[in-house]
């Protein structure tokens, strides 16, 4: 990743590993406690597209549990399809929507219901020169397009604008293939992803907010949700409590998350939600004789930890707060795989990052209890994974 800046706005937009990703002593000793089959960690390099890579490992893992094979599907098919459907609804509003490379844990089965899906091998998006995903130009000359067309310099737009859009597509990532052959058969992309008998329907996606009613369905307003998703709204408890169910009976979780907090350590493996030390520490130290501290210099030194740290409590009221300040941002889609304890007992998720594997935990992290609470944004499970007293609130 590029530094995690607070500016972060888009889910997985600048969302890249660190160069600096060697090994370190983390301070931290993490027990495997439940850790589910997943396919090989991707890496998304300089795109925009963890949404994507979030969703489309998650359908693979659910592919295995389901006892399929295990699978390396394509996501800049998926990325491709929503740009051109973004496009659309970026024109037909006049702009007034989000068109960017985030998206939403709702674009990857949306992409498969409607356009089906391709392997890997069969689409890599990689027409432009480059051996890893490096999306700045594909990003900025799609929006300088859309930004052409939708000023209507002839008054009306042209029948020939959506071609246009699709021959740049075309250039970067390629030609979406009609037939292709895989494993001795012939396919659609329609006709693969039905072969895959996994049904996009049975997701649902979940969030937790009080400014929305519970056990009610909303769209979650973050910019990247260009579909106007719906999220179905549940407690915090019983938001937890889903996640925890679906791991324990063999199902992960895509997670969309704030990733722009201090206490997230991605080199070291761990985020936290550390509980700030006093802000005058730095005050009248020899250090702050001779070093200038920029704002977030001090902000980070408030937050420091080298292992295991007493972490702030996380209610219903202070989480809706920070989303509200906007201080939880739609930053990074991910997928739970797991759960795990450190060496003092204290519990965190497993999860599956798309940063390569050039880091403590080979592309792997540990999230704090507390640090999902406050900084979820939302989650998409397998509507199997809820437990049954809250899939009848839901009326699921």
């Amino acid at each position: 990743m590029l530094t995690l800046a607070a500016a972060l706005t888009a889910l997985g937009m600048a969302a890249q590993a660190p160069a600096d990703s060697a090994a370190v002593d983390s301070g931290f000793v993490f027990t495997d406690v439940v850790v589910l089959p997943t396919t090989s960690v991707k890496d998304q390099n300089k795109s925009g597209t963890c949404w994507c890579f979030a969703g489309t490992s998650f359908f693979e893992n659910e592919i295995r549990r389901a006892g399929g094979d295990s699978l390396d599907i394509s996501e800049m098919y998926t990325v491709r399809r929503c740009f051109e459907d973004k496009a659309d609804r970026y024109i037909r509003m006049n702009g007034a929507t989000n068109f960017a490379a985030g998206g939403s844990i709702l674009d990857v089965p949306y992409v498969w219901k409607r356009y089906g899906a391709v392997p890997e091998s069969v689409y890599t998006g990689l027409e432009y020169g480059e051996d890893k995903h490096v999306h700045a130009e594909l990003d900025a000359a799609l929006r300088a397009y859309v930004d052409a067309v939708n000023a209507r310099p002839a008054k009306r737009l042209s029948t020939a604008w959506q071609e246009g859009l699709k021959g740049i597509l075309d250039a970067y990532l390629g030609p979406v293939p009609e037939t292709f052959e895989y494993n001795g058969r012939t396919y659609t992309p329609e006709s693969y992803a039905a072969s895959l008998r996994l049904d996009p329907d049975n997701y649902v996606a979940l969030t937790s907010f009080t400014h929305h009613p519970y056990y009610e369905e909303f769209p979650l307003e973050v910019a990247d949700n260009w579909l106007w998703g719906q999220y179905a709204n549940v407690p915090l408890d019983e938001f937890k409590a889903i996640v925890d169910n679906a791991l324990e009976n063999g199902y992960s979780v895509v997670w969309a998350a704030d990733v722009s907090e201090p206490g997230f350590k991605w080199t070291e493996g761990v985020a936290l939600m550390p509980v700030a030390k006093d802000g005058n520490d730095m005050e009248g130290t020899e250090l702050a004789r001779w070093v200038k501290l920029s704002d977030r210099d001090r902000e980070a030194e408030r937050y420091k930890f080298t292992g295991p740290v007493d972490e702030i409590e996380v209610t219903p009221e202070s989480r809706q707060l920070m989303f509200d300040r906007q201080e939880t941002t739609d930053d990074h889609g991910m997928e739970i795989v797991g759960v795990a304890t450190d060496q003092t007992g204290k519990r965190y998720y497993k999860v599956k990052n798309s940063w390569d594997t050039n880091q403590i935990y080979d592309g792997f992290f540990y999230v704090s209890e507390p640090y999902f609470l406050a900084k979820t944004l939302s989650i998409l499970v397998n509507k199997d994974a809820i437990p049954a007293g809250i899939a009848r609130k839901l009326r699921r």
